[in-house]
């Protein structure tokens, strides 16, 4: 049987520290080269062990400060479903509210951004097309738990009153409620889940570690005759969130 990696058997013993009650939730940790020298290891690999904590969310870094023992933080479950987009508004908010959390977001949206060529490849527009780009972080309980950055043509909504997703009378409603103001219907959405490490951005908006893993979801909103009319980077932090998929049945 091969032996545990160095800094796995580090993360145990971290880990134990703090079951133990050695290091309490809010303590800052010893620095690495300490952590390493009391148990034999370089700081390479005390970096390994406390990366795969912070993953986990038993350890939190913050920049220019150290590591520090998290506090206890329950998942946030994120319901992803058709059925979810409702009249009165958020999904996202219907999510936050039966889990009996504080639900807000923060947005900025620029108009007329021309899309990248992957963006115009999922939206079936040429590359350069004018597009609207807007960024999200969403909160619960004022800790950031999803960010999201939309892209809708601006051939689609320019000169109407849903051209700013969070402005106007129907800013916040969702897109399937906005675009049904102009006429346009959503029959479906596709979403392509998959895992992968946060990037140096998205770590210091989330409040996790670089090397944190992250569920990254494109998403596309397709009306009834077949256009793209909005695609998504949706980032969900896995150490915070767990994702659900809700499949409804027609019968």
């Amino acid at each position: 049987m091969s032996e545990q990696p160095p800094y796995l058997r580090i993360a145990d013993e971290l880990r134990q520290r703090i079951a133990e009650h050695v290091w309490e939730p809010g303590d800052r940790l010893p620095s690495r080269a300490q952590i390493g020298q009391e148990c034999g290891v370089g700081e390479n690999v005390v970096r390994r062990a406390q990366e795969l904590l912070i993953s986990q969310g038993v350890l939190e870094g913050r920049a220019g400060s150290g590591t520090y023992v998290a506090e206890p933080r329950e998942r946030v479950r994120v319901v992803r479903s058709s059925a979810r987009e409702q009249p009165s508004g958020s999904p996202f908010r219907q999510d936050m509210k039966a889990l009996r959390r504080q639900s807000d977001w923060e947005s900025r949206t620029d108009a007329k951004v021309p899309a990248p060529a992957e963006i115009a490849t999922r939206l079936g527009i040429a590359e350069g097309e004018p597009c609207v780009r807007t960024t999200y972080e969403f909160l619960a309980d004022g800790k950031p738990v999803q960010l999201s950055t939309s892209w809708e043509p601006y051939a689609v909504t320019g000169g109407t009153l849903v051209v700013l997703p969070e402005g106007g009378p129907h800013a916040g409603a969702g897109v399937v409620n906005r675009m049904a103001e102009i006429g346009v219907t959503i029959s479906h959405a596709v979403e392509q889940p998959e895992p992968r490490h946060a990037t140096a951005e998205e770590a210091s908006l989330l409040g996790i570690q670089k090397a944190a893993l992250v569920t990254h979801i494109r998403r596309t909103y397709y009306s009834d005759e077949g256009r793209p009319v909005e695609t998504a980077d949706i980032v969900v932090p896995a150490a915070h969130c767990e994702i659900v998929y809700e499949i409804p049945i027609n019968r």
